[in-house]
């Protein structure tokens, strides 16, 4: 970690929210006038999609009915970790795009399912700024967590984050139930070693949790909506956070414990400005300083 160029890392699993979390802080850096560059996960996935989906098929006849993109081996976190340390050290890196679709590549001049050339970062950038899949990993010799001085988890509850990825992949890549299911089945054994142990070492996690039945995922018609929403925040170390300020200022939440503290899913954006923004001043100010 350094104060001088620091990072900021959101990590979830997909279908999380983390993107949606990316637009508050976009909202925070814009509104304070703080210089940020991004790195997006995907951008460190070791294969393309067409390689991804040979190794896959050789890994499936291997025997090995676990690899997915959760997978440390499916990522090139050294050189992500790299690039943590690079920048903490210097204020410098690279990142890259991974490709997704017809509209992506109409932006960046690569066909889907492909990555766009490594290019330096801006110069002059006040934080960095990371959301994807491995943004606290601490295992296999990596630690990637060291390198953050924020790091955030946003999590929701399993079946909720199954329902989500679910209704995702059918409407947007067009998958029948028992498709997604089979890469939830082949994702999990990650899910339990390289996603779950994350949350550990983030300082701020936000959990989502649906307060309508989600018993069955794989039947459910439609993805619980904010109104239909609680959203715990678990602070890792709670000293210095004015909980009776965040209750006054946020109507209908609620302390659970004493790092804990719980808001109705609507009022999410509203508490992670109130959460954050002061965090985020205080480490650019400090980087400012040193």
């Amino acid at each position: 970690m350094s104060k001088k160029h620091p990072i900021i890392s959101v990590t979830g699993s997909s279908g999380a929210g983390t993107s949606t979390i990316k637009n508050t802080f976009d909202q925070i850096f814009r509104r304070e006038k703080i210089t940020s560059v991004s790195i997006e996960g995907d951008a460190f996935h070791r294969y393309d999609r067409a390689a991804m989906k040979a190794e896959l098929a050789r890994r499936t006849e291997a025997g090995d009915h676990t690899f997915s993109h959760f997978s440390i081996e499916a990522n090139e976190l050294e050189r992500l970790e790299q690039v943590f340390r690079q920048y903490g050290q210097t204020g410098t890196g690279q990142t890259r795009h991974y490709v997704h679709d017809d509209r992506e590549a109409e932006k960046y001049g690569t066909p889907p399912g492909h990555f766009t050339e490594w290019k330096d970062f801006p110069a002059d950038s006040d934080v960095l700024f990371y959301e994807g899949l491995h943004g606290a990993v601490k295992s296999d010799g990596i630690d990637i967590a060291g390198q953050a001085d924020l790091k955030i988890g946003v999590v929701p509850v399993i079946n909720l984050e199954w329902i989500q990825k679910i209704h995702r992949d059918k409407a947007s890549r067009g998958y029948s139930t028992e498709a997604v299911t089979d890469v939830i089945l082949r994702r999990m054994h990650a899910y339990v070693h390289v996603i779950c142990p994350q949350f550990t070492e983030t300082d701020i996690n936000f959990q989502r949790v649906p307060v309508v039945d989600t018993s069955n995922p794989f039947v459910a018609r439609w993805i619980p909506t904010a109104d239909e929403s609680l959203v715990v925040i678990r602070f890792k170390n709670p000293r210095g956070i004015d909980f009776p300020y965040l209750a006054s200022m946020i109507q209908g939440s609620w302390m659970t414990r004493a790092n804990s503290i719980v808001v109705p899913g609507p009022k999410l954006d509203l508490a992670m400005q109130l959460i954050l923004t002061p965090m985020i001043l205080r480490m650019v100010s400090e980087s400012k300083r040193a």
